[in-house]
């Protein structure tokens, strides 16, 4: 059986949340009910083609676990337009573009519609902003864009109808308007920790942390390219010291974690 199908018939237990990990900042998300929403679905080795000259090593080292034709989600979330968030690649592979609503700053939304998603399922997202779809309550967060290729770098806090809310900063440089999040009383919170190319450093995320005060913690933008990397050791390690009452879990690629309230 594929992920994604063994991820379909997955059981969430009322008031619990599943969570898969695909990489980088690419999550999935299970309700009681069925609804899947995704993150950042980076499901190619594109980077490593479109940036082969630029002189940094690109090439993914997660494998791929669901291809672009077999993800089966209810939305499609995207944090900002960098490639390994907003894949035009992976976009363009999707064959349930017609059961999907895509949601994102502006700059991914012409993504969408640029690789053949109608305007209809297209949902603009920004920083403060509110949507609702079935039992998910979507706020957008303020993240600070971490270069000038792309300023419309922003995070989501999703509520899940009885079930737990989770923060995720996106790409994210440090700055102390990401503690306006604490307001959502977030359960789970999932940063960036790699600290390179202005990206929060696993300290900086910790610091954030201990101002968000969640349950637990997940760091992610570690893994997938050898050039920005850390060991989220590290994380753990600044948790202990910032946000000791702060759990910390490290994910696994590919294995669900079920988080119940």
């Amino acid at each position: 059986m594929t992920l994604m199908r063994k991820i379909r018939a997955y059981p969430v237990p009322r008031g619990s949340l599943g969570i898969w990990w695909l990489g980088q900042n690419g999550f999935i998300f299970k309700t009681p009910e069925g609804t899947l929403l995704s993150t950042d679905m980076y499901l190619t080795d594109s980077c490593a083609t479109v940036y082969a000259d630029c002189g940094v090593d690109l090439a993914r080292r997660v494998p791929v676990l669901i291809p672009p034709e077999d993800l089966d989600v209810d939305l499609y979330a995207c944090t900002h337009n960098h490639r390994d968030h907003t894949d035009p690649s992976t976009i363009r592979g999707l064959r349930n573009k017609e059961t999907m609503k895509f949601i994102g700053p502006h700059p991914s939304c012409d993504v969408y519609r640029a690789e053949g998603v109608e305007s209809g399922r297209i949902v603009p997202a920004w920083p403060d902003c509110e949507l609702e779809f079935h039992e998910v309550l979507i706020h957008g967060a303020f993240a600070l864009p971490t270069d000038d290729t792309d300023l419309n770098h922003m995070g989501y806090v999703f509520k899940f109808a009885n079930g737990p809310c989770v923060y995720m900063t996106g790409d994210t440089d440090y700055t102390e308007l990401l503690a306006s999040a604490a307001r959502h009383k977030p359960d789970i919170m999932i940063t960036c920790i790699n600290g390179g190319f202005n990206n929060l450093s696993h300290w900086e995320a910790a610091q954030l942390v201990g101002k968000i005060g969640p349950k637990a913690a997940i760091p992610c933008h570690y893994d997938m390219f050898a050039d920005n990397a850390v060991d989220p050791k590290q994380f753990r390690a600044s948790l202990r010291l910032r946000a000791p009452d702060v759990g910390y879990q490290e994910m696994e690629h590919g294995k669900p974690f079920l988080f119940g309230v």
